[in-house]
């Protein structure tokens, strides 16, 4: 008999029983995937999802409509093993058996792949919008790089859009209300152009009030307000030629959060911020960050600046000293009302051929995507009145208070961000382009310090796939593809504002050009630092991906077949990149861009290459054979069973650059994953029960992973292993109740010895170490004992002190009056001891530095550099994770939904209740486990009636969404030292409910 060969498995959906009204039972289960035959045509062949030796998952838009799955965050309440989650950065984790986007950065692949109609896509903002007007969508589990596209290690979400029906006038339309106050609205038409043509265009408009409460200044923030629509024409010229094209528009501006919440157990010392233990409602400690290192009084002292021009000490309160933290998630407290935009362009095109022993399809794809989001950077609003004395000193100073020939040096400082004194506004760059920021008059101006961000990005891709499948008589079957992808970003950068940073790189910069010594020149030109912002910025990444694949099918007999495919996936990778924060002068008054300054040539965007370049270039290429093998038994022809093994692959990808310079690798390995499974797909009943079980188990190496140093996501690499069980179940006693039911158990553990640092506890959990705050840029570092001896590490640190306190240390004035090591909270989580101190300096004198010093210094008890047993620690003490768990990945998770058709009358209408319960067990939000990172499992529970008009040509529904109202977290990221080490938390959204009614004609 003929075979038509799989590709994917795009192609069939399961839906959510759908009355049949003027049907019998018999029919209406024919219709129905709830225990029916639900069978959508591909390549003209047609495929049972029974008959498909994969685990996959598939919902039509009424299976959509009836669970309420309105986003992708719905989506993952009803799939075994499936999370997902916002991320810190505009972007989004959905994670499919432990394996999600832990990778961060420009140069980062997607672990699950996105497909639109089969076609993958690039840094899609297609889950930023609801969905509308869908044919089904899919999400396979497990590695799918054979067939789908770029290759995806943890599976594939494969969003397939209604296409034109021809020959038939139809349209659709439905109004949405509900609470905060939201306008929905949805419409479809569908228009034959004649016998072989047809062309369809449909929309969706949102509209609703904030989730959040913004107490300081009474508004609501966390809206939305988009639209999206899309038009779709398909030609048949013959009955075995389809021409499909598509164009689609997304569009939002509003004033959308990317983050819920911040979280923080006080670090009351200032060294870390926020401690190890738990996650409170609390502020952290604005002492640790690099504004108030680097405006304070001890850091000034080491410069020789005069401390009258502080903003605060290190010892003393923080600016959040005095503030809370509402313990509502959907409340919060901050001065900078957030904004976010965001637009994407999507062209597809595909023609289909069928030759009769083979067939043909090419398809080809265009995208073109901005984004651009900014909000507060700090969720706080700190106390100004700490400045008084530094900024009325700058204003003295501006007047001629130091001299007439400093003036000129911070006349221009006062007057971009104190323009109206020390006690009115405050002016805080924007977040631009050309580096000038306030110093070319792009600001913000507010009575409150303002801290706040900005993530842009626009980029544009293409790709083109072609794919030649056969249809033959006999036992075997093929099919051969080949798609090459071209991927180009012209601009991702995020920056990070400040009024303080402001305030120091004029400062600073005003005595670094004042005080330029003789033998250098002399006295420069008044300038500041730039950028008065960090900026990391991306300024043109390439990606270039082609594979070549194939698979062959043989039938052993009737009910044994046996698949094997492989793939040859090759990409390219080239970026330039660099990141800058108060990194060299620029004189004011300047124009058009600050790298246009006559003293850039201090700035060095890669010390890894000789001299000073202006930005980093970097590129890579990898390449790697993987593949795939199926075996499956037809016990009979409503029972399946099937053993595979597959190999994944994802690409590596290239580290930002970091400012300051930390030792961290300059790019990371590519993903490999081994994954064997076993499954059982079975209908009982005459599709009564269907129940589908799969186990697996993946060998991954080289897992990527990210993590945050000096502001920017760093990746490196893990390898783990992962097993698991999935059980998907449809109960339908007759045709008027569908039960469905899920289950799934994970176990992720990493494998190998991984010796990493830990953003949270850079003593590792060491009594012997001595956590350092540096000064100069707000980074951690840490010191510790090579013998266990605790006292002594502690008297190393303070003998260190005490020599950059009386000026020992070549190119350290004297003066800071840094304190001796002190212990953190016993309940912080957080063995070692800790201080503010200079990295550079430690390093030195634990490599012997200071050992001979020529006489006794007054003051030293103890020569550090004497001491010896002491080692270094740039990036913190490095714990062995080998064992934890992956983030992102609970143990267990199930749902349950349960659903009735009441006949009314003769039958014509229905009213038609459904609930819905969905749990996900508890997890972890980063790799090193830990309370303080732990996840709590949550349930979401929703509901509906809907009620439907004969011949289902009108509805009206009531809708309920989160019961409850449960704050559930779903993800979490943990931000730098330099910051404060608080926790951003991301959430599922609030209840919500409303009405909506529809028609159909």
């Amino acid at each position: 008999m003929k075979f038509k060969a799989l590709i994917g498995t795009s192609i069939l959906a399961m839906a959510v029983a759908t009355p049949a009204y003027a049907q019998d039972a018999e029919e209406e289960v024919a219709r129905d995937a709830f225990g029916g035959e639900i069978v959508v045509t591909a390549q003209r062949q047609s495929e049972r999802l029974q008959d498909v030796p994969i685990a996959v998952s598939a919902f039509s838009t009424e299976a959509l409509e009836a669970q309420q799955i309105k986003t992708p965050s719905d989506l993952q309440l009803t799939l075994p093993n499936v999370t997902f989650t916002k991320t810190n950065f505009t972007g989004a984790s959905f994670t499919i058996r432990g394996i999600g986007d832990l990778c961060v950065g420009t140069t980062c692949d997607s672990a699950t792949a996105i497909h639109l109609n089969g076609d993958p896509l690039f840094s899609t903002r297609l889950f930023e919008t609801e969905f509308f007007d869908l044919e089904r969508i899919e999400v396979l589990r497990g590695p799918q790089g054979t067939l789908f596209g770029r290759n995806a290690t943890s599976g594939v979400v494969n969003v397939i859009t209604a296409k034109p029906k021809l020959g038939a006038f139809e349209a659709a339309a439905e109004a949405e209300y509900g609470n905060y106050n939201s306008i929905k609205g949805k419409a479809m038409v569908n228009i034959p152009l004649g016998d072989t043509m047809g062309l369809r265009v449909a929309g969706i408009y949102l509209n609703r009030d904030g989730y959040t409460k913004n107490e300081f200044l009474d508004t609501r923030i966390d809206d939305r307000d988009l639209y999206s629509v899309r038009g779709s024409f398909r030609w048949e010229p013959t009955p075995d030629t389809t021409i499909d094209l598509l164009a689609s528009y997304f569009r939002e501006k509003d004033k959308r959060t990317r983050i819920q919440k911040q979280l923080c157990q006080r670090d009351p010392t200032g060294i870390l911020g926020c401690l190890n233990s738990r996650l409170d409602n609390s502020p952290f400690n604005g002492n640790a960050t690099f504004t108030a290192a680097l405006t304070s009084r001890e850091f000034l002292a080491i410069r020789g600046i005069p401390q009258a021009f502080a903003l605060g000490s290190l010892y003393g309160p923080d600016v959040y000293a005095n503030t809370t933290i509402p313990s509502d998630p959907r409340t919060v407290n901050t001065a900078y009302t957030p904004s976010y935009f965001t637009s994407e362009l999507t062209l597809q095109g595909q023609i289909e051929h069928n030759f009769g022993p083979v067939s043909l399809q090419v398809s080809g794809q265009y995208q073109k995507v901005k984004l651009d989001a900014s909000q507060d950077y700090n969720s706080n609003v700190g106390n100004r009145a700490l400045y008084a004395t530094g900024l009325a000193t700058l204003q003295a100073a501006a007047n001629g208070a130091l001299g007439a020939a400093l003036a000129p040096y911070f006349a221009p400082v006062a007057a971009a961000i104190i323009p109206d004194g020390p006690t009115g506004q405050l002016c805080t760059s924007l977040a631009e382009e050309s580096g000038y920021g306030s110093y070319g008059g792009n600001s913000i101006c507010s009575d409150q310090s303002l801290q706040f961000d900005r993530s842009n990005q626009y980029n544009s891709s293409w790709s083109v796939e072609g794919i030649l499948s056969s249809d033959l008589d006999g036992p075997f079957n093929f099919l051969v593809g080949g798609i090459y992808a071209d991927y180009h970003l012209t601009e991702n950068s995020y920056y990070v504002n400040a009024f303080p940073i402001d305030y120091l790189t004029g400062v600073l910069g005003a005595f670094t050009a004042a005080t330029n010594p003789p033998a250098a020149g002399g006295p420069l030109p008044p300038s500041f630092l730039a950028t008065p912002f960090f900026r990391n910025n991306t300024d043109d990444l390439k990606i270039t991906s082609y594979g070549l694949f194939g698979e062959a099918y043989f039938e052993v007999n009737d009910r044994v077949k046996l698949t094997v495919g492989l793939r040859y996936n090759n990409d390219k990778k080239a970026v330039r990149a660099r990141s800058t924060l108060a990194s060299f002068l620029a004189p004011h008054g300047g124009t058009g861009s600050a790298f246009d300054s006559p003293f850039v040539v201090s700035f060095d965007a890669d010390p890894g290459t000789p001299g000073n370049q202006i930005i980093q270039e970097r590129d890579v290429k990898f390449n790697k054979l993987t593949g795939r093998a199926v075996i499956d038994f037809k016990i009979t022809d409503d029972n399946l069973l099937y053993a595979s093994y597959s190999r994944g692959y994802k690409s590596g990808g290239i580290n930002p650059p970091l400012q300051p310079i930390f030792e961290v690798p300059e790019s990371f390995r590519p993903e490999q994953v081994d994954a064997f499974e076993i499954g059982s797909k079975n209908t009982f009943g005459n599709g009564a029960l269907q129940l589908n079980l799969t186990a697996f188990y993946y060998k991954y190496k080289d897992l990527q992973l990210s993590k945050i140093v000096a502001r920017t996501a760093v990746n490196d690499n893990v390898s783990a292993d992962i097993y698991g069980f999935e059980a998907e179940g449809i109960v339908r006693p007759d045709p008027d109740w569908v039960i469905n039911l899920g289950f799934s158990y994970l176990h992720t553990k990493v494998t190998d010895d991984k010796f990493t640092s830990n953003p949270r506890d850079f003593g590792g959990g060491r009594e012997d170490a001595v956590i350092i705050k540096d000064i100069t840029n707000a980074a951690n570092c840490a010191v510790a004992s090579s013998s266990g001896n605790a006292a002594g590490v502690n008297a190393f640190v303070n003998g260190v002190q005490t020599l950059i306190n009386l000026g020992v240390v070549p190119g350290v004035q004297a003066g800071a009056g840094l304190q001796p090591t002190t212990s953190f909270p016993a309940d912080g989580g957080i063995a070692s001891t800790g201080a503010f101190s200079i990295c550079s300096v430690m390093e030195a004198a634990a490599a012997g530095a200071f050992a001979n010093l020529p006489a006794p210094v007054a003051g030293l008890s103890v020569n550090p550099g004497a001491l010896g047993g002491v080692d270094y620690f740039s990036a913190g003490v490095p714990v062995n994770i080998k064992g934890n768990q992956l983030p992102q990945a609970p143990n267990y998770k199930f749902s349950a939904g349960v659903q009735y058709t009441a006949r009314l009358g003769d039958g014509d209408m229905t009213l038609v209740p459904r609930f819905d319960l969905a749990y996900t067990g508890e997890s972890y939000g980063s790799i090193f486990n830990g309370n303080v990172n732990r996840i709590k499992g949550y349930a979401q529970v929703n509901a509906q009636l809907q009620l439907n008009g004969p011949d289902d040509k009108w509805y009206v529904k009531g809708f309920i969404q989160n019961l409850f109202d449960s704050n559930s977290v779903t993800g979490l990221y943990i931000t730098d030292q330099s910051s404060g080490n608080y926790t951003n938390i991301f959430t599922l959204e609030p209840r919500r409910y409303g009405i909506a009614a529809g028609v159909k004609f």
